[in-house]
């Protein structure tokens, strides 16, 4: 099936089980107006006191295309990030085992938003070992070929995905924290990332 979806920072789980469907043909959306507030900058993650947003700073050029994003470079988000990752995440099961690759995300250098959430996908891709083939698309197409995820992953409401509760680093203390971005599952759940993710497809189709 043809997909297309947005490009995100540091993805939620839920967008990663679509992408990594193996029936999904999968775009990716580049030529879109860039709406504020979604997880094209930003991600939540599972701090001390729960749900952690974390922020990239948008550089305000007067373009609106994703592709033509880019960041602030006025603050130092990157390591701001950074430590809140390794606060949230060094006393998880697998963290350790992926701290390096993670770091990765953070001392790639470019100014543009869409460069920094292709290369964090990369990343991801590398951690678990998955070579799944994207395209960006060529222009924007408001009706376009095939299922449209890029409204379905909302920032500011619950996600209408179906995830099954895994253990979290304080989820003793504060419960499940649903559809965190996908390194809070990599974190906990290491190499039965994968199995998880199919096990969404499966539950979702």
């Amino acid at each position: 099936m043809k997909v297309l979806l947005p490009v995100f920072y540091l993805p939620p789980v839920s967008w990663m089980s679509v992408f990594l469907n193996e029936e999904n043909e999968v775009t990716l959306e580049q030529h879109e107006h860039f709406p504020k507030q979604t997880y094209r900058n930003r991600a939540h993650i599972y701090g001390a006191n729960g749900r952690l947003p974390l922020f990239i700073p948008i550089r305000h050029n007067g373009q609106r295309a994703m592709k033509d994003i880019e960041v602030s470079t006025a603050e130092n988000w990157k390591g701001l990030h950074w430590k809140s990752i390794k606060t949230a995440y060094q006393s998880s099961p697998y963290f350790e085992f992926y701290e390096d690759r993670l770091k990765e995300i953070f001392t790639f250098e470019s100014d543009s938003l869409l460069d920094l959430n292709l290369h964090s996908i990369d990343v991801f891709q590398k951690i678990l070992k998955t070579e799944k083939a994207y395209v960006l698309n060529a222009g924007y197409a408001k009706v376009p070929d095939g299922k449209d995820y890029r409204d379905m992953f909302s920032a500011k409401k619950d996600s209408p995905f179906q995830l099954e509760e895994y253990y979290q680093t304080f989820s003793d203390k504060l419960g499940f924290q649903k559809d965190l971005s996908i390194l809070d599952l990599i974190c906990n759940k290491g190499p039965e990332t994968l199995t998880y993710l199919k096990e969404i497809q499966k539950n979702n189709n």
